[in-house]
């Protein structure tokens, strides 16, 4: 009997979003640039995909033989609305018979172990998956015990199976699910907000050189669920909804080519002569913080090959990080780096509500000489300062 009692587990929220087949299409052809073989002999297991609406499972089954997969393990989370009854999203607009034995309102599980074309018509397609599941042909289609949860027993257990988990998490139980795959020593390409980056169970990850980024991270279109109500939803020619998020990205340990590019750089002198940056460009200097002993870079193009010393930079840097060209040494978070604490502040934000904080101790500070235009900024003893959002301090790998 698996075990269904995650008391202790935090509950999803409404965020579970499809990934476009498109998107997911074009990042792991980024790896098998890098690694033809990448896949090769390896069991996937998406664990988080109902494969009746999983664009992971559609991409995984019809490149099944290309990539050359073992085996292909998808289980999905609850009932789908749509799950042991369309065929649509299988290729066809029947409906499945509901046979004996099969689920039908539970979390299910698919076993790919053999795709080929079973219907004679000359291709191999999803429709041939779905005669072959119907038909319990080389390939599996059960009920799960439980709900599909990638914490429970039945779910851990298919996880110690595979040997590469590929898709796209709640974001809500982000550090819980790569803590999972950490903790079990697997590979694995997973879809996360951007902002993971400075959780305090991801960033010892990508400092250690265990994580990194996958290849296209940046703004993309999601499928959303149809009770999710926000500004950024649309509704499709399809009829569907659809959310754009800017800030979202791929994690992964498999590698690919672009980590190993190194980041075109300009002299401190040139960046402040040609910078297409107004904030870089005619300035005397960097900016120094006040509580660390670091200069603020606020745009990854404009980090000066030519300083020695740690640098504060975006968390977007690490779209462009190369492990060989840079050495990641914290976060803003990274207290044994702070150089000074701060007494309670006066905060002032952009709409000029003041309120007592402790904020500026949270993050890397600059002392300015006004108070500034159009940003919340806080007051120290009558000295102004601003907070520089999200930073990562590094520094240039000395060569040997």
């Amino acid at each position: 009997m698996a075990n269904c009692n995650l008391a202790n587990a935090k509950k999803a929220k409404n965020d579970e979003f499809y990934t476009q087949y498109s998107d997911i299409q074009k990042e792991i052809e980024a790896y098998l640039e890098f690694n033809p073989d990448v896949f090769r002999g390896k069991i996937v297991y998406c664990n988080c995909d109902d494969p009746f609406e999983s664009n992971f499972f559609r991409y995984f089954v019809l490149n099944f033989n290309k990539l050359g997969l073992k085996r292909l393990i998808t289980t999905s989370y609850k009932p789908s609305p749509v799950a042991n009854t369309q065929l649509g999203l299988f290729g066809d607009d029947k409906t499945l018979t509901k046979s004996k034995g099969r689920p039908k309102i539970t979390a299910n599980k698919f076993v790919i172990n053999e795709v080929h074309d079973i219907d004679g018509d000359g291709e191999f397609n999803l429709k041939d998956v779905a005669t072959q599941l119907k038909t319990n042909k080389h390939n599996e289609w059960t009920p799960l015990g439980c709900d599909g949860d990638f914490r429970s027993d039945e779910s851990v257990d298919l996880l110690e199976q595979s040997d590469i988990a590929v898709t796209n998490p709640p974001f809500s139980l982000f550090r819980t699910y790569i803590k999972q795959l950490v903790d079990h020593g697997k590979k694995f390409l997973i879809i996360g907000n951007m902002n993971a980056i400075t959780y305090k169970e991801v960033f010892p990850l990508l400092k250690d050189n265990k994580v990194w980024l996958g290849v296209n991270n940046g703004p993309k279109v999601y499928q959303a669920p149809v009770t999710y109500e926000q500004k950024n939803i649309y509704v499709g020619t399809d009829g569907k909804k659809y959310a754009k998020m800017g800030n979202t990205g791929w994690f992964t340990n498999l590698d690919h080519g672009r980590r190993h590019q190194p980041l075109p750089l300009m002299t401190t002198e040139d960046n402040l002569k040609f910078s297409k940056h107004k904030e870089i460009k005619g300035k005397s200097a960097y900016v120094r913080y006040d509580n660390y002993d670091a200069i603020e870079v606020p745009f990854t193009d404009a980090i000066p090959k030519d300083y020695d010393g740690i640098m504060g930079v975006p968390i977007s840097f690490l779209d462009k990080y190369n492990p060989d060209q840079f050495q990641i040494i914290g976060y803003e978070k990274s207290y044994d780096l702070r150089t000074k604490t701060y007494p309670k502040q006066l905060q002032i934000s952009k709409s000029g509500k003041k309120s007592k904080v402790t904020k500026l101790n949270d993050g890397a500070a600059i002392k300015v000489s006004a108070p500034p235009v159009g940003m919340t900024y806080y007051v120290v003893d009558d000295e102004y300062y601003a907070q520089a959002y999200k930073r990562i301090f590094i520094r240039h790998k000395k060569k040997l």
